[in-house]
């Protein structure tokens, strides 16, 4: 919709004279726009971030008891996350994208990549953080080296390897805006067509807003699933 004298904006519809005058914040483009373009971006948001921290989360666990177990492959694990880390998401899409098309799988491989060197390096440093007294104790206790992990050594590295998980989720709902280069999804998308439509303030704030907010809710969560599984932190 072109006016006369102002800025060219998305056609919504009959728009009001916020959206015609391209306002910083129109509640009457939200409310209307909340169920076919919001919410579905932020289900496939929250869908996009779930699964990548999901699988990041599994293989970081992974590669932190074989790091952990023998300390000679810890360098190179670390050497590699470190490198997965340093790569920028465009660039890294471009690497992918001959080998996993334009797809979904292309997004969840560049955001897992991006959750293992802050989730490895936080359970490594939990675990190589247990007094070697409390592991000498329940091993003279009778406890089994399977049984001195479990029971010991995991729990009490545990601090450290949610407070990583938190920041691996927050920093992975963020990146998450990026998925639109590669599939119409997520809370990214509708940034991406309002940039692309004349930089329609309402939709890039909005859309904005509700990744800061995500993060916030998902950040509040793990702080209380954290302290509901470590209560001897707090005393």
């Amino acid at each position: 919709m072109i006016v006369a004298g102002g800025p060219v904006i998305p056609n919504f519809g009959t728009g009001s004279s916020c959206e015609v005058n391209n306002g910083w914040f129109c509640t009457d483009w939200v409310r209307q726009h909340w169920g076919d373009t919001l919410q579905p971006a932020l289900f496939q948001h929250i869908e996009l971030a779930a699964i990548a921290i999901g699988i990041g989360f599994v293989i970081a666990f992974a590669l932190a008891l074989v790091g952990f177990r023998f300390r000679l492959v810890d360098p190179p694990i670390g050497i590699v996350s470190d490198f997965l880390y340093t790569i920028p998401s465009l660039a890294l899409f471009q690497i992918l994208v001959p080998f996993t098309g334009i797809s979904l799988l292309t997004v969840e491989i560049a955001l897992v990549s991006y959750t293992l060197l802050i989730l490895y390096r936080n359970m490594i440093e939990g675990l190589r953080a247990v007094p070697e007294e409390v592991v000498d104790a329940a091993r003279g206790s009778g406890f089994t080296r399977a049984q001195t992990f479990r029971r010991v050594e995991l729990p009490l590295a545990l601090p450290a390897i949610l407070t990583g998980l938190r920041v691996a989720t927050v920093s992975t709902i963020s990146i998450a805006t990026i998925a639109p280069f590669v599939i119409a999804k997520g809370l990214g998308q509708p940034i991406y067509a309002a940039l692309s439509q004349d930089i329609f303030k309402t939709e890039i704030f909005t859309a904005g807003g509700m990744v800061i907010a995500l993060a916030l809710v998902a950040d509040g969560l793990l702080v209380l699933l954290q302290r509901s599984l470590t209560p001897w932190v707090r005393a």
